[in-house]
């Protein structure tokens, strides 16, 4: 169930974005081993799947020209909510404090806490970021796991690729809404 949903996802934010999939590289883009090292420092001893994650990513959607490294906390009980905090990075227009929470609805249970890696493609300003993101989502760890996501509107694909602990077994359809300052509102 989790590879359907997974393939659905995908299916979506390709025929939403379809030039995210080809073409030349943006400049200032993020190569996979400059991705790859800085998960691998964020990570930690966690992140064993994580190359292989990056590289799926770019295989599907070529090399980002940022991303955001931060933590998250989440639940559901059929509906959901997710909350976190971190920083945008990009090579030529600077780092950026974001902060993301959202709201879920699924066949979804348990809670988690995450650290998280988010590749952004196609971000043409840093304050673009500031938008909701939708998207399908699955996960089904116990203790621990490691998964990956596809978030998009206009033309902007988001990547989550987290890393966390707790119980969590399900699937929804929901968004992430970033925001310059902290908020208990996931709408």
């Amino acid at each position: 169930m989790h590879a359907v949903l997974r393939t659905i996802a995908l299916v979506l934010v390709l025929a939403a974005s379809p030039a995210a999939a080809q073409g030349e590289p943006p400049p200032g883009s993020f190569g996979p081993g400059e991705l790859i090292d800085t998960g691998h420092k964020f990570f930690g001893t966690v992140s064993r799947g994580l190359a292989t994650v990056i590289e799926k990513a770019v295989s599907q959607w070529g090399l980002p020209n940022g991303y955001v490294l931060g933590q998250e906390a989440g639940g559901a009980f059929f509906a959901g909510v997710r909350f976190g905090e971190g920083t945008l990075y990009t090579k030529n227009a600077g780092d950026l404090r974001v902060f993301w929470q959202g709201p879920s609805v699924g066949w979804d249970f348990g809670g988690e806490g995450a650290r998280t890696m988010m590749l952004v493609y196609n971000l043409p300003a840093t304050d673009a970021i500031y938008q909701r993101f939708a998207g399908i989502d699955g996960s089904a760890y116990f203790i621990g796991g490691f998964g990956m996501t596809a978030l998009t509107i206009n033309n902007i694909l988001v990547v989550p690729i987290r890393s966390g602990v707790g119980f969590r077994l399900g699937a929804n359809i929901g968004y992430v809404k970033f925001t310059p300052t902290a908020t208990w509102n996931p709408f």
